[in-house]
C-alpha cells in the first residue's frame, strides 16, 4: 500500500508540474523571438512582443517601448546563447524569467560582444505574449 501511495503521489506532483513547466517552454520561447527579431532586423515583429506600457531597465536607466524600438533599430545581433534559465509563474498567463545571455552583434555601427543577465516578466494580454518588464545587467 506504501508503494501505491507513493507511484501516486510521484505521478500527481508530476501532473502538477507540467503546465508550469508547458508555461516556462512558452516564455522561453517568447524571449527567442524576441532576440531572433534583432537577428533578422523585423522591428515590427520585435516592436509588436513589446507590452505598451512596458518598462525597460539597464545601465542606462529605465526606458518606454517607444524608446526601446527606436534604439533596437540600430542594434543588429548576430549570434547569442540563452543559458542559466530559472523560472517563476506567477499565473496560469504569466511568468518570470532570469537568464544568463551572450550575445555579439552590431550597434550603432559598433561591433561589440556582451554577457549579461537578464529578467524578462512575460505576460498574455488579449491572448498575445508581451513582454512587460526587462531588466539586463553586465555579467563577468
Amino acid at each position: 500500500m506504501t508503494r501505491f501511495l507513493l507511484v501516486l503521489l510521484t505521478a500527481t506532483l508530476a501532473l502538477a508540474q507540467a503546465p508550469k513547466q508547458a508555461l516556462r517552454d512558452e516564455i522561453v520561447a517568447q524571449e527567442r523571438a524576441e532576440l531572433d527579431s534583432l537577428k533578422t532586423g523585423d522591428m515590427a515583429a520585435f516592436s509588436n512582443l513589446l507590452a505598451d506600457n512596458a518598462v525597460f531597465v539597464d545601465s542606462r536607466g529605465t526606458a518606454g517601448k517607444a524608446e526601446v524600438v527606436e534604439h533596437s533599430a540600430n542594434v543588429q545581433l548576430h549570434d547569442y546563447s540563452i543559458t542559466n534559465v530559472q523560472f517563476v509563474a506567477l499565473s496560469a498567463e504569466s511568468g518570470l524569467i532570469v537568464y544568463h545571455l551572450e550575445e555579439n552583434g552590431t550597434s550603432h555601427g559598433k561591433e561589440f560582444t556582451a554577457k549579461v543577465l537578464v529578467s524578462a516578466l512575460w505576460a498574455k494580454r488579449g491572448g498575445k505574449w508581451v513582454c512587460a518588464f526587462s531588466q539586463e545587467t553586465a555579467a563577468k
